[in-house]
C-alpha cells in the first residue's frame, strides 16, 4: 500500500491511497493521517481510486481520522471510490457518514461550501 500527500486549494490536503487497506497496511495510512492532523491539517480529502480492498481496520482508520479532524474544525472527505469499495461503504452505512465525492476537486470544494 502507498500513501501520497499533496496540497489542494483552500488549505485542504489530498491523500491518495493505493493498494490494499488491511490490518497489515493500515498503520501506514494511520501514521500519514495522524501526522497531518498533528501538523494542524484538519481538512483532508482521501482519494481511494487506487484501493482494491478495504478491511474493517481500514474503515476504522478513516472513521478515527474523521472524528479527530472534526474535533479540530475540519473533516475527512472521500473521493473516487472504486465500485467494490463503494459497495462496502454502502453495506456498512459509511456513505451517509462521510462526504463522498466523484472527484478530488469536488471533495476539496465541499469544504468551501460548508
Amino acid at each position: 500500500m502507498k500513501v501520497f500527500q499533496a496540497p489542494l486549494s483552500g488549505g485542504v490536503v489530498g491523500v491518495t491511497v493505493e493498494g490494499r487497506l488491511d490490518a497489515a497496511t493500515v498503520p501506514t495510512l494511520e501514521q500519514a493521517l495522524q501526522r497531518l492532523l498533528f501538523d494542524g491539517q484538519a481538512k483532508l480529502v482521501v482519494d481511494l481510486a487506487g484501493v482494491n480492498y478495504i478491511s474493517r481496520s481500514g474503515l476504522r482508520a478513516l472513521l478515527t481520522a474523521r472524528r479527530q479532524a472534526r474535533s479540530r474544525g475540519g473533516d475527512v472527505h472521500l473521493c473516487t471510490l472504486p465500485p467494490r469499495v463503494k459497495e462496502i461503504f454502502e453495506m456498512v452505512g459509511f456513505m451517509s457518514v462521510f462526504g463522498v465525492y466523484a472527484t478530488r476537486d469536488e471533495a476539496a470544494a465541499a469544504f468551501q461550501q460548508a
